[in-house]
């Protein structure tokens, strides 16, 4: 069954005002920022497993409407930013005091990117994901302190829907930091 795209803006605003009225910052202290991602199933995916995780909030770049259904009710708690750019986060994120990690699709532009599980996560950590297509929006020789992050991978395909790479990333840091004195 489709929803019509009225139907599914008129939601979007609804959820849009109940985030502003009951989103908190979860349980870990770390971000999730969303570099110019199609604003179709994926976004709301991410907000069901940030809430799911724990997340301190989601930054939407480029992002201003997106289709909630998928989001299960999510978005309505954990915390949104919109930005219209990368150095409008980047700004926010290093004020904030986050470590910012960028996640590179396999390839050569994956160069000295850490592989996720062999680096002990920072408790401040920011996860960028960029586009499926394109990837993020900004020149990363232009940020040096933004920090390349790989998913180690072992098959013949070697990439991930941006969903499922956001909730390797959100159970990595969850798996290091859930034990850390952390309560419920």
């Amino acid at each position: 069954m489709s929803v019509s795209p009225g139907k599914t803006r008129r939601k979007f605003e609804e959820e849009k005002r109940y985030n502003r009225l009951f989103a908190k910052a979860g349980r870990f202290p770390f971000r999730i920022v969303l570099d110019g991602l199609k604003a179709t199933y994926n976004v709301g995916k991410i907000f069901r497993s940030a809430q799911a995780f724990g997340a301190a909030g989601v930054d939407l770049i480029g992002i201003s409407q997106f289709n909630p259904y998928p989001a299960q009710g999510a978005f309505r708690y954990v915390p949104a930013r919109f930005l219209a750019s990368f150095e409008e986060a980047h700004a926010a994120l290093t004020t904030e005091g986050f470590t910012i990690f960028a996640l590179l699709p396999p390839g050569p532009g994956q160069a000295g990117a850490t592989d996720l599980g062999v680096l002990e996560l920072p408790e401040k950590s920011a996860f960028v994901l960029g586009h499926e297509e394109h990837g993020v929006s900004f020149r990363p020789e232009d940020f040096p302190d933004v920090r390349p992050l790989a998913i180690p991978m072992f098959g013949a395909v070697q990439s991930l829907n941006v969903s499922v790479a956001a909730s390797v990333v959100m159970f990595e840091y969850t798996r290091q930091h859930g034990r850390k004195g952390a309560t419920p």
